[in-house]
């Protein structure tokens, strides 16, 4: 097969992500319109975000450990069936329970399914510009925004908000599954996996699950990727409201928020370009210690165009950084068991992402400020900065730089 394919597989993966996490945060989108339909909470129906964040922890370790014993089609099949069916059921639901365990519990767990696994197939596929290729492929979630969203917000406007979520699952059928038939895995891996040619000894560092993730490499790799996502998932779900409450009109808070998600795009491909030429470590190190900075930037802004600037760098950082997590892992644990050991490093990243949104509220509510949140967030960001420069060299480059 000729080694171009990766970039089908890059555009495969893109694609995937993009559907399977836009379809899962247009829950935003729906909340007011089902509330006053359904009369149900909106604390109720957020619930159903939680429950997301906490099955695709679950599910993305599920997914790699399945992913590293039958290969990516399978998996990303099962997501794509599950994906749309959620999303019919949710549409259709006429409890508030049923909804949450439709969209809060098989939505996560379809999404999960996409992420780790398709992240773990394409390192696989590149050896060279392995953190640009990543990034590109995580560039759907920062797309999912611009598109799903407000695909979801017209198809409501146009019908209702159950015709929205019918459509959009039916979409995600119509568009996951005829991709599906494009993921293979690399030649090396499917030769690999028939018994015919040995993966080389250099590629896979001989650790079984067990030993890896008892490693002092997987502990500051899932560390520093818990405290990443628990330092920015507070300030990105309370950005909206913190602007808000800083005199900044509901509208043009609602586009901070854009800038971020659009500013993250551009912040992949830099920082993946970054990590192929400069070594992943370093650049993540860097780019943590810049989160930090700007969520602590954030406690002096109060005019519109400041907000602006900071969510440039913000959105840049959070999401240039997020790719380079599944680089480390391919560097650290080779092919053999990247699906598994990266599903699990995602699980401790859904954890703290978890933290963030119930943190600032619960500070709001007993402050009736953001402050202590942005504070707390920047220390715990600087928390991820220091833990990650604990990560020992990186083996394959070192062993590049030898050869």
């Amino acid at each position: 097969m000729n080694l171009s394919y990766r970039w089908v597989i890059v555009a495969a993966g893109a694609l995937m992500t993009c559907v399977a996490l836009g379809a899962m945060f247009s829950l935003a989108i729906f909340l007011e319109p089902m509330s006053i339909d359904t009369g149900w909470s909106r604390a109720g129906i957020s619930s159903a975000m939680t429950l997301n964040f906490l099955v695709m922890g679950l599910g993305g370790f599920a997914w790699g450990s399945i992913y590293d014993r039958v290969g990516a089609r399978p998996v990303v099949l099962a997501g794509a069936v599950l994906l749309g069916l959620a999303l019919v059921v949710a549409s259709r639901a006429n409890s508030l329970l049923v909804f949450q365990l439709s969209y809060g519990v098989i939505v996560g767990l379809a999404a999960s399914a996409f992420f780790a696994p398709m992240i773990a197939l394409t390192t696989a596929w590149f050896d060279t510009n392995r953190s640009l290729a990543v990034s590109l492929v995580s560039a759907g979630m920062g797309v999912a925004p611009m598109t799903i969203s407000p695909f979801a917000r017209w198809l409501i406007s146009a019908y209702d908000w159950r015709t929205a979520m019918f459509d959009i699952g039916v979409m995600a059928w119509v568009l996951l599954l005829p991709v599906v038939l494009l993921v293979r895995q690399p030649p090396a891996a499917s030769a690999a996996t028939d018994g015919s040619v040995p993966l080389p000894a250099t590629d896979d560092p001989g650790m079984s699950v067990g030993q890896a993730l008892r490693s002092p490499q997987f502990f500051v790799l899932g560390m520093t990727f818990f405290a990443c996502c628990a330092a920015h998932s507070g300030p990105i779900f309370h950005m909206v409201s913190y602007a808000m409450a800083c005199g900044v009109a509901p509208m043009a808070a609602v586009s901070i928020y854009s800038v971020e998600g659009l500013a993250g795009l551009g912040g992949r491909l830099l920082y993946g370009v970054l990590g192929d030429r400069l070594g992943v470590k370093p650049v993540l190190i860097t780019g943590l210690a810049i989160q930090a900075a700007v969520i602590a930037a954030y406690l002096a802004v109060r005019q519109l165009d400041q907000f602006y600037v900071l969510a440039v760098i913000f959105g840049a950082t959070y999401g240039g950084v997020m790719p380079l997590y599944a680089v480390l892992a391919r560097e650290y644990f080779g092919p053999r068991i990247i699906g598994t050991v990266f599903g699990a490093a995602t699980m401790l990243s859904s954890l703290g992402m978890s933290f963030g949104p119930l943190a600032g509220g619960m500070i709001y509510d007993a402050y009736a400020s953001y402050s202590w949140l942005f504070i707390g967030s920047a220390l715990v960001g600087l928390g991820a900065a220091g833990i990650a420069i604990a990560f020992p060299p990186q083996p394959s480059r070192q062993r590049l730089q030898m050869a």
